[in-house]
C-alpha cells in the first residue's frame, strides 16, 4: 500500500496485513493527544525494554535527515523495517515531516523485489541490502543500519552500481534508540569515506574508555555516554572501532572483535563473528563463527588471512547453520555466546 502524507486521510486507506495494521497503529498513536510515543529497544547489547520519546525531537531528528538527503515534499519513500523499533517509525516520521509519498512493504529479506520505478529513499538492514542487490540502482537515497556494513558487502555494493551504471547515494549509519535513529552518515557510494560525519547540532567527544560521547540537543537534552570505541578525527568526524563490551581478553591481550570481522568478511562471502569463550589459561579463547555449511575451502580461505597480530588469529573455527539476530537484523551476540557455550 501507499500512503500520500501531502494529501492524508487515514479513514481512507485501508490496512489489510498484519504489518499494515501495525503502521497504522503507529500512526493513530502519532496524531493522538499524546506528546509521546512508545518505542522498543532491540536488545542486541541487552535485555530489550520499551520508553517514551517525546513527538517533537522525532521531527527534529527526522528534520536532520531530510535535510541531509535533500528530500522534498512528494518524493517516493519505502518503509522496510519494522515499526515496533525507532528505524521504522523513523521513516513514518520523515514522510510525515517532508509530506513524502510512503510505500509500506512487509519487512523481509528482499524488500525491494517488487519495485519496478525509482524511489527516492530507503531505509535497510544489511542483510536486506545482501539480498536486494540487484535492485538498489531503483533507490536514490539509501541508508543502511542496525548493524555495522562489512567490507564484503562493500564491494558487492560497489560491483553492483558497475553493472547498473548507478551513481546513486548509498551511505551507513551511526545511532541508536536513545539517539532516535542516526546522528551521523557515512558515504559507501558513489565516493566512500572512512569516517561518519555528525550531522548539524551534534557534538561528539570521548571519555577516558576512549569511548564516544554524543551531545545531539535536538534530539535528546543529555549527553549520552556510549560503549562504542571510536577514533575521532575532528570535532565532527569519527571512526568505529568497536563495542568495549565486546571486547576479548586472550591472554592479557585486548581484541576487537568488529575489526577482526570486517577483515576477515573480506575474504569470505559468509557471515563472521568472533567471540571469547572462557578458557583456563587464556582467560577467553578466540573463536571464530562462520554461518554456513563447513567446507574446506572456507578453512583453506580463513587460513590464508594475515592476521595483524598472531592472537589475532582464532584459536578455533565453529560452523553453525544460523546465527541469531535481534528482529531488526543486528547479530545477537548474547544468544549466540549462550548457544556455543551449550554446544562445546
Amino acid at each position: 500500500m501507499q500512503i500520500d502524507f501531502n494529501n492524508l486521510n487515514i479513514n481512507k486507506l485501508s490496512f489489510q496485513t498484519d504489518f499494515e495494521q501495525k503502521t497504522k497503529n503507529f500512526l493513530d498513536e502519532w496524531f493522538s493527544d499524546g506528546n509521546t510515543v512508545k518505542v522498543q529497544t532491540s536488545g542486541s547489547t541487552g535485555t530489550p525494554k520499551v520508553f517514551e520519546i517525546e513527538k517533537q525531537k522525532m521531527v527534529n531528528s527526522a528534520v536532520m535527515t531530510c535535510n541531509f538527503l535533500g528530500l522534498k515534499q512528494g518524493d517516493k519513500a519505502l518503509l522496510c523495517l519494522p515499526v515496533e523499533y525507532i528505524s521504522g517509525k523513523m521513516m513514518v516520521v520523515r514522510s510525515i515531516e517532508r509530506k513524502l509519498q510512503l510505500i509500506v512493504s512487509e519487512p523481509s529479506l528482499k524488500p525491494v523485489d517488487h519495485l519496478s520505478e525509482e524511489i527516492d529513499f530507503c531505509a535497510m538492514t544489511p542483510l536486506q541490502v545482501e539480498n536486494s542487490l540487484e535492485q538498489l540502482h531503483l533507490i536514490k537515497n539509501l541508508i543502511i543500519g542496525g548493524a555495522t556494513v562489512s567490507e564484503n558487502l562493500k564491494e558487492k555494493i560497489d560491483q553492483a552500481a558497475q553493472r547498473s551504471q548507478t551513481s546513486n547515494r548509498i551511505f551507513e549509519t551511526y545511532g541508536m534508540s536513545e539517539t532516535l535513529s542516526h546522528i551521523a552518515l557515512k558515504q559507501l557510494m558513489p565516493e566512500p569515506e572512512d569516517y561518519f560525519t555528525a550531522f548539524e547540532n551534534v557534538s561528539i567527544s570521548t571519555d577516558e574508555r576512549g569511548c564516544l560521547k554524543i551531545f545531539a540537543p535536538n534530539v535528546n537534552a543529555e549527553v549520552l555516554q556510549t560503549n562504542d570505541l571510536v577514533e575521532i578525527k575532528n570535532e565532527k568526524q569519527f571512526r568505529f572501532l568497536g563495542r568495549i563490551d565486546n571486547v576479548i581478553n586472550s591472554g592479557g591481550a585486548k581484541i576487537f572483535p568488529e575489526a577482526l570481522e570486517a577483515l576477515v568478511k573480506k575474504g569470505i562471502p559468509n557471515e563472521a563473528v568472533f567471540i571469547g569463550m572462557e578458557d583456563e589459561s587464556l582467560g577467553q579463547k578466540l573463536i571464530l563463527i562462520i554461518e554456513g555449511e563447513e567446507s574446506v575451502s572456507l578453512i583453506e580461505k580463513i587460513s590464508g588471512i594475515s592476521f595483524e597480530k598472531n592472537f589475532h588469529r582464532p584459536k578455533e573455527i565453529i560452523f553453525t547453520e544460523k546465527i541469531p539476530r535481534t528482529p531488526n537484523g543486528k547479530v545477537n551476540r548474547i544468544e549466540l555466546h549462550k548457544i556455543i557455550s551449550e554446544s562445546l
